[in-house]
C-alpha cells in the first residue's frame, strides 16, 4: 500500500441511553477526546467523513454534513456514511490518493429517543422480506442458528455444548465490559440468567443474546504515513480495509448458515496486508447476537464451518484456536458495550488501537509479555448485507 494511511489519536463517548445530550454533544465529546492525544486541531483538518444510520430520522437532521460544519466552524469537504468502516475506507483511499493528509472520521446515533420506531426500521431497511412476513430484529438470528445447526448435523450432546458454548459468549463480553468505562452495560451475566431468558421466552435465543440498542458517538484522527511520523512515535498503521457486499433480503441468499460478505472481506483484506488469521492475536467482532459473534470465527478464517462451538465452549476470557489464544471482545462487543450503529465500528476501532499500544488498561492483552502485534476488526450493515474487515499493526515483511 502507497502512502499508507495511520491512525494517530482516537475518542470516544461512553455508550448507553443519553436522552439529555444532543447529537453534536456526543459527537463533539468524541472529537475532543481523539484532538486532545494529539497535537491536530480544527484548523489542521483537511476533510471529515461521519457515519450515522437514522439521525435523520431520530433527530429530524436533513444534510448531515451541515450538521458537522457547524460544529466544527470548518468548510472542509465531508461526507456522509452509514457505518464507520465505510467512512474510514473512504478517508483511507483520499489519503492513499495524497489528496488529503489530515482527516476526521467520526460516527454519531441517538436511537434510544425513539427506541420503537428504531426497532420497526431496523427490521424494515435490513431486510424488507422478512419485515412483510411478521419478522423481528432477532428473528433472522435465530434462523441463521436453525440454518448452522441443521447443515452441521449438530444433534444430541453437541446441540447442548452448542447452545452452552454461545451462553459463554455473552458470559465472557460482560465481564470483559466491567473493565471498561466506556460500556453500556458494566454487570456480570451468569451461564443461568442467559439460559433462564431463553426458557422464559421458549426460544432458541432469549434477551442476553442479543445486543442493546444505544447512543453515543466516536472519533479518530487518520493522517498520511509521513505526518504521523512527526506527530507521534507510536501511530497505528491501517494495513487494509476489505468489504464486500450480499444480498439485501437474508432469505434469498443461497447459504444461510453464515455471511459470505465477512469471508469475502476478510479474504480481500488479507491479500492486501498480507496478514492471515494466524498472524491476527485480537480482533473485535459484530456481534448484534452471540450467533454472530460464533459465525464470524468461521467466515474470518479462524474455525473450520461448523466448529466454532468447540473452540467457544469452556473458554473463559479467550478462544483457543489451533493451540493460540485468540482474544474476541475486549471491550465487550456490541453485546455489552453498545451498539450506537453509525458509531460502532468506531469503538471496535478503539479496542484495536489501544490494545497494540498497550493503552487498554485492565482489559490489556499480552502475547507473553509484549501487547499483540495484530488486530482486526468485522463491523456489518444490515445482517451481513455489506461487511468490512479492517487490519490494524506493524507491517508485515513480505
Amino acid at each position: 500500500m502507497q502512502n499508507r494511511p495511520a491512525i494517530v489519536a482516537v475518542g470516544r463517548t461512553k455508550f448507553g441511553e443519553h436522552y439529555g445530550k444532543e447529537p453534536e454533544k456526543l459527537i463533539e465529546e468524541a472529537w475532543l477526546a481523539a484532538s486532545n492525544e494529539c497535537s491536530i486541531e480544527r484548523k489542521d483538518l483537511q476533510a471529515c467523513y461521519m457515519s450515522d444510520c437514522f439521525l435523520p430520522i431520530t433527530n429530524k437532521l436533513g444534510l448531515e454534513e451541515g450538521f458537522l460544519s457547524e460544529l466544527t466552524e470548518l468548510h472542509v469537504p465531508m461526507e456522509v456514511t452509514r457505518s464507520f468502516s465505510a467512512a474510514l475506507l473512504t478517508a483511507c483511499h483520499a489519503i492513499q490518493a495524497g489528496v488529503y493528509e489530515r482527516v476526521l472520521v467520526g460516527g454519531i446515533e441517538k436511537m434510544t429517543d425513539r427506541w420503537d420506531k428504531i426497532r420497526d426500521d431496523l427490521m424494515l431497511l435490513d431486510d424488507p422480506w422478512s419485515y412483510y412476513a411478521g419478522g423481528t430484529p432477532e428473528s433472522n438470528h435465530e434462523l441463521m442458528l436453525r440454518a448452522y445447526i441443521k447443515k452441521h448435523h449438530i444433534t444430541g450432546e453437541n446441540l447442548d455444548k452448542l447452545n452452552m458454548a454461545l451462553a459463554e459468549v455473552t458470559v465472557k463480553n460482560h465481564a470483559n465490559a466491567t473493565k471498561n468505562k466506556y460500556a453500556q452495560y458494566q454487570r456480570k451475566i451468569t451461564i443461568e440468567q442467559v439460559l433462564s431468558a431463553r426458557k422464559a421466552e421458549h426460544k432458541p435465543l432469549g434477551l442476553y443474546d442479543f445486543a442493546p440498542i444505544s447512543d453515543g458517538a466516536s472519533a479518530l484522527i487518520l493522517t498520511s504515513e509521513a505526518v504521523a511520523k512527526k506527530k507521534t512515535d507510536s501511530a497505528i498503521p491501517v494495513l487494509a480495509i476489505g468489504a464486500a457486499t450480499d444480498y439485501l433480503n437474508y432469505p434469498a441468499r443461497e447459504d444461510l448458515s453464515h455471511f459470505v460478505a465477512a469471508e469475502l472481506a476478510m479474504k480481500n483484506a488479507s491479500q492486501m496486508s498480507k496478514i492471515t488469521p494466524s498472524d491476527l492475536q485480537i480482533i473485535e467482532v459484530y456481534d448484534q447476537s452471540t450467533v454472530m459473534e460464533m459465525i464470524a470465527l468461521e467466515d474470518m478464517g479462524f474455525c473450520k464451518p461448523g466448529t466454532a462451538w468447540q473452540s467457544i465452549h469452556g473458554c473463559q476470557n479467550c478462544y483457543d484456536i489451533g493451540g493460540k489464544p485468540l482474544y474476541v471482545n475486549t471491550d465487550g462487543g456490541l453485546k455489552a458495550n453498545g451498539n450506537p450503529l453509525g458509531a460502532t465500528g468506531g469503538a471496535q476501532i478503539f479496542e484495536i488501537y489501544r490494545q497494540l499500544r498497550s493503552e487498554a488498561g485492565e482489559r490489556q492483552v499480552h502475547i507473553g509479555t509484549d501487547a499483540p502485534k495484530h488486530g482486526g476488526v468485522l463491523e456489518f450493515e444490515g445482517f451481513g448485507t455489506k461487511a468490512y474487515v479492517t487490519i490494524l499493526g506493524e507491517q508485515k515483511n513480505e
